[in-house]
């Protein structure tokens, strides 16, 4: 007789011989044991939440269609149905929508950008409506840079609008044209900053001598003139605005020196903004390149694939199947009588197999 009381029975039945009070073995009788108590209490009831009423077949969605064995297929009582859990009457039903980290930086990398993008549009609009100070010399001296400042910060806004219902909605189109947008809002960011960086590093005298000859006119020199409190560009007697406090016999200096300085100042903190955004904005950009795709638990749409699906050939070969153990079960009469009671009660397959 074997030592090991554990051991397989030999076939077809073990010996009868064996002693009432087995000898000690080697193998603990603690291992992989649970106590009663905690198994019907936890495990049962855990297991009961899970699998659900028995014999229906567990649909997909949220973290369990991650589970093996689980169909990627949503239920429409599902919490993550396309983002949205809504009733039959069209009304909210269910617990609130998890909020997966994903979700959770890309909302606050909409949140940054919504805030300088809406601060740069601010500034902007104020210096339109000449409301800052030096205003009116930024829209004479600077007006591209201005321009494409503005329409830089308007697209960074409007995509930062475009970008809530996506994140809140759980939406992944839109997010997808989020996205897409950040890039080009990438592009008319760093407009301005080229531009200014261009002017204020490459012979700014040069071009502000040509600019104030040739550019501003009459009218931008007398802008110039009356905020920077200045007559004439070197002086008085050349290339002046006749104005109240400009004339030929003034004490006011020329506006090169004091222009040349407010051109140096402003470009230099234009450029400065303009590429300090730039590796914040970048890194919204990944954030959305990361995170717009996994804005929920779902794997992709959440659909059966393709090649899973069930169809009218695969559901003949079943029903075959079928009938052929039914027929080598209860044999072939009772068979038939089951599979013509089948098709008539109409279930999907069983006409197509007869």
């Amino acid at each position: 007789m074997n030592a090991d009381y554990l051991g397989p029975p030999t076939l077809p039945f073990a010996d009868i011989s064996r002693p009432s009070s087995p000898a000690p073995s080697a193998h603990s009788l603690t291992v992989n044991y649970v106590p009663s108590k905690f198994s019907a209490t936890l495990v049962s009831r855990r297991r009961g939440l899970r699998d659900g009423v028995q014999g229906m077949v567990p649909r997909g969605g949220g973290v369990e269609a991650f589970r093996s064995g689980a169909p990627r297929m949503p239920g429409v009582a599902d919490e993550d149905y396309d983002g949205v859990d809504m009733s039959a009457k069209g009304g909210w039903r269910g617990r609130k929508l998890r909020w997966t980290r994903f979700k959770v930086i890309l909302f606050i990398a909409n949140v940054i950008l919504a805030s300088y993008s809406l601060c740069a549009l601010v500034f902007t609009l104020l210096t339109w409506f000449r409301t800052l100070e030096d205003a009116r010399i930024l829209l004479v001296s600077n007006r591209p840079e201005l321009i494409f400042s503005t329409l830089a910060a308007s697209f960074a806004f409007v995509t930062s609008l475009i970008g809530f219902p996506g994140i809140l909605l759980n939406n992944r189109p839109f997010l997808a044209v989020y996205t897409f947008l950040l890039w080009i809002a990438f592009g008319f960011l760093v407009i301005p900053g080229y531009l200014t960086f261009k002017r204020r590093n490459l012979n700014l005298e040069g071009k502000i001598n040509q600019q104030w000859s040739q550019e501003l006119g009459a009218a931008g020199r007398l802008v110039v003139q009356n905020a920077l409190k200045c007559c004439g560009y070197f002086s008085p007697f050349v290339e002046a605005t006749v104005s109240n406090t400009c004339y030929a016999r003034s004490i006011l200096p020329g506006c090169k020196k004091e222009y040349l300085d407010f051109q140096r100042k402003a470009l230099e903190r234009w450029y400065t903004v303009s590429f300090g955004l730039v590796p914040v904005h970048i890194a919204v950009i990944v954030s959305g390149l990361l995170c717009s795709n996994h804005v929920t638990y779902r794997f992709g749409k959440g659909m059966m694939p393709k090649a899973y699906r069930l169809s009218k050939e695969s559901m003949a070969v079943i029903m075959e199947k079928y009938a052929a153990q039914l027929a080598e079960q209860y044999g072939a009469d009772a068979a038939a009588q089951i599979m013509a009671s089948s098709s008539s009660s109409g279930t999907p397959g069983a006409s197509s197999s007869g």
